[in-house]
């Protein structure tokens, strides 16, 4: 896949212009940094000494608060905290921006007055792969390169290597072209720049020594010093702080993967993007293989699968006999409208539907939470729903009664395996799979009758055998019971419709990493789970009404 890259400039007193970089702090702990008009966004701000700054203004509904140095999210209300941090400085410009031109250069351009060189580490990596790239086109290396940036005389030279001798070891190669730079006093730009070519040209005086300089072939490098020269390249720049591309396979056992990752640093530096090939980050979707006399039945908790089977018995009651028990009538509606119908509470119900057996001007209160409502338009919402006997509130969510699902029948299994979760080296993990087949579509899903898939079984989800580990595992346990763990509906991720998706308790399927988000290490994790049971009514009083 080939997609357009472009390279910015920004103004001297610019965040970026100036190295600073704004970030907030991450569900895992680490530091993301901010999109680059946001950073500029902020700095200005805090340069201003505005106590605070409100970025809706570009599109995101955060304030930054200076004063605590937090992002405060205006909907939620969710604060996180946030930093300045200096960095390098981006390249910058003055005056206009120099003309196109097509590259490699043609002789003619090679002739033309040198244009002072910038001495920022990504042009001199630029200049210095330009430079390689041309002494190994077809024919002799004998392109005129550009000129490197001056250097004392007393710096020390590279050898070069004489014609048709073996090339020498590619890391050789890069450090030896690093002493020069190294030479000038400037680490940042030594640690920068690993010139693939020789620097003698540099180290020579002005108008001195011979036009065209013999420079090392690519060509006479073989795989392994082109691999190990991609990999001292790498290190330089990671420790410069220069951004890194991931690509895969770097060391491979086909030849056309390190051509490929080379080819990709040699375009990304002539487009004026300095580039570090890296390996990517592994996905761990699942531990070591783990024997049958290594699992472990988790302490505290009987059995090891629980099944289910059929709907749940519905109860024998009426939709009208089920809302009096969570009901208070008004007499006298407030003046304000029904959040389900929309009419004011003072006219008759709104709703246009099947009409139940309730006269449509009369209006019921919810005893825990308050809210107000036609008892028309609730008889019509429990109808439309699971109709188990539950109830919970349109406007707050507050649960009435035992809330269950539409998950279809399967099974679920969970033990403890022997090995730890990233950030949770001090104990074991629990390990819980479950597998739903395929099948029909029940007179409670979506559309009765018709066949439903079930993608991805058994799925493999992972906690720690931690006290608050196994507190999770307990009310997952009890969502299973209930049905409310899976449900039948339309993928988010492929599409598909009439498929068993995820209903709103999140699980981490990611043993060893946390690629994807839905792994560890994840701080909040287990805390944010146990919010999300308790959006689907079930606490620690659930665990003892189960027992009764």
């Amino acid at each position: 896949t080939i997609r357009p890259v472009r390279r910015s400039y920004y103004d001297p007193s610019s965040a970026p212009g100036k190295g600073v970089v704004w970030e907030w702090e991450n569900d895992s702990g680490s530091w993301t940094p901010y999109d680059m008009d946001v950073g500029i966004t902020i700095q200005r701000a805090y340069e201003k000494q505005h106590p605070w700054v409100d970025l809706s203004a570009i599109g995101f509904c955060y304030v930054i608060d200076f004063a605590t140095m937090g992002q405060i999210n205006r909907q939620t209300q969710r604060k996180r905290r946030v930093r300045r941090r200096l960095d390098m400085v981006y390249p910058l410009v003055s005056g206009t921006l120099p003309k196109s031109q097509s590259w490699p250069a043609s002789p003619g351009a090679a002739a033309a007055p040198p244009v002072p060189a910038c001495a920022c580490p990504q042009c001199l990596l630029v200049m210095s792969v330009k430079a390689t790239v041309s002494a190994a086109g077809p024919g002799t290396a004998t392109l005129q390169p550009r000129k490197a940036p001056p250097v004392p005389p007393a710096a020390p030279k590279a050898p070069v290597p004489a014609p048709g001798a073996k090339a020498p070891d590619g890391t050789a190669v890069v450090r030896g072209s690093l002493k020069p730079l190294a030479a000038q006093g400037g680490r940042r730009q030594a640690a920068s720049t690993p010139a693939l070519s020789s620097a003698s040209s540099a180290t020579s005086p002005p108008g001195t020594g011979s036009s065209k300089v013999s420079r090392p072939s690519l060509g006479t490098l073989n795989r392994s010093h082109l691999q190990r020269l991609a990999i001292a390249q790498s290190r330089v720049l990671i420790a410069s702080g220069v951004p890194t591309v991931p690509v895969k396979n770097l060391t491979g056992s086909s030849p056309v993967n390190p051509a490929l990752a080379g080819i990709t640093g040699i375009l990304m530096s002539a487009a004026g993007l300095p580039v570090c090939l890296t390996r990517p980050p592994k996905l761990v979707l699942h531990p070591p293989p783990v024997s049958k006399s290594e699992i472990q039945s988790i302490p505290g908790i009987s059995h090891t699968c629980r099944k289910t089977t059929k709907k749940q018995a519905k109860k024998g009651k009426t939709p009208e006999e089920v809302l009096k028990k969570y009901l208070q009538k008004v007499r006298h509606p407030p003046d304000e409208d029904c959040t389900i119908c929309m009419e004011r509470l003072s006219a008759p119900s709104g709703y246009k539907g099947p009409q139940p057996a309730v006269k449509p001007d009369l209006v019921g209160k919810l005893v825990k939470c308050g809210h107000v409502f036609h008892l028309h338009c609730l008889v019509a919402m429990y109808n439309n729903g699971n109709k188990d006997g539950s109830l919970q509130c349109p406007t707050c969510k507050t649960i009435y009664g035992v809330k269950t699902g539409t998950q279809p029948p399967g099974k679920m299994e969970y033990h403890i395996i022997p090995h730890a979760l990233p950030g949770h080296s001090d104990c074991k993990t629990i390990r819980i799979i479950y597998n739903i087949p395929p099948g029909v579509q029940g007179p409670e899903h979506p559309n009765p009758g018709k066949s439903f898939t079930a993608r991805g079984f058994p799925r493999h989800c992972y906690l720690p055998d931690s006290e608050k580990g196994r507190k999770v595992l307990k009310l997952l346990l009890v969502a299973w019971d209930r049905r409310l763990i899976f449900a039948i509906g339309t993928s988010s991720t492929t599409g598909e419709s009439d498929t068993v998706i995820w209903n709103e308790i999140h699980h981490k399927t990611e043993f060893g990493s946390n690629l994807t988000g839905h792994g560890y290490p994840d701080i909040n994790y287990l805390d944010n789970v146990l919010a999300e049971l308790a959006a689907q009514g079930i606490t620690e009083e659930s665990l003892v009404q189960e027992k009764d």
